[in-house]
């Protein structure tokens, strides 16, 4: 089983090649392909890498699929004997990638 984990986008997200991960919004278009190289570790059967706090000789190939929203969350704010109250709905912007594959560079 090779899995990597990465940091991407302010979150640290398990990946493994041929899946598909939503990430907050890269500025890119769809069918661009995006090189991350923060690798924090590395499993290729068995053998295990650890980063300190990055692999450097490592990179991961992903392919942008689409860009979509995520689900609606609703934040309301209300203050107390003041008769005031605000309701509002936020989607965060996601990019959707699929990762291709683990590049080792020398």
């Amino acid at each position: 089983m090779t899995y990597a984990i990465i940091e991407a986008s302010g979150k640290q997200v398990w990946v493994q090649p041929g899946r598909f991960y939503d990430l907050n919004y890269i500025d890119a278009e769809p069918g661009d392909l995006i090189s991350l190289n923060r690798v924090l570790l590395l499993n290729q059967k068995g053998n295990i890498e650890i980063g300190k706090p990055c692999l450097e000789s490592v990179r991961i190939k992903t392919k942008i699929l689409k860009h979509l929203k995520g689900r609606k969350l609703t934040v309301f704010k209300m203050k107390p004997k003041k008769n005031s109250r605000s309701k509002h709905g936020h989607r965060q912007k996601l990019t959707r990638l699929l990762v291709e594959t683990f590049v080792m560079v020398n």
